[in-house]
């Protein structure tokens, strides 16, 4: 008996200091569902407070693999709002399958909520869609979406975080 308590606590050891190692974000002071004023905080700030994936794509602007992250095949109701800074973005009612393997929109909750630029990172001009309130990258609008918009907001899971 003393041996498997003993073994036990050495296990919980070991599987504690292995998730120490893992960076945890800390408090957010600049996630909020109600505060809309835009924000400038450096990435140094961003670097401590979110996690490493959300900080990767807001803050580098990197892209998730297809088909493997969070939202793409995901059909609760809700809102999708910025995962950086709590800035409503799209509806569930808003979201498609564009079967390309990341969360698609066919338009934005509300339009002055997105910022829109152009980008030729992958040798071709495309729209990068990034947060108004925080400059966050999102992801990509292109224009292949279904009627009555004809867009399809091709967005990054660990950009967005649902609330039902």
């Amino acid at each position: 008996m003393m041996r498997l308590i003993s073994g036990g606590l050495i296990g919980l050891l070991l599987w504690s200091s292995c998730q120490r190692s893992h960076k945890v974000p800390k408090h957010n002071p600049y996630f909020s569902l109600t505060d809309t004023s835009e924000i400038r905080v450096a990435n140094s700030i961003w670097k401590d407070i979110l996690s490493d994936g959300v900080y990767t794509v807001t803050r580098e602007s990197s892209t998730e693999a297809p088909f493997t992250n969070e939202y793409h095949d995901f059909k609760g109701v809700g809102n999708y709002h910025c995962a950086a800074c709590g800035n409503l973005l799209f509806l569930s009612a808003q979201k498609y399958d564009s079967g390309t393997g990341w969360p698609s929109f066919w338009q934005p909750a509300q339009s002055n909520r997105l910022l829109f630029r152009r980008d030729f990172s992958d040798r071709e001009e495309r729209i990068e869609v990034r947060c108004r309130r925080c400059n966050g990258h999102l992801g990509h609008l292109f224009y292949d979406g279904p009627v009555p918009t004809r867009q399809r907001y091709c967005m990054n899971s660990l950009a967005l975080k649902f609330i039902k």
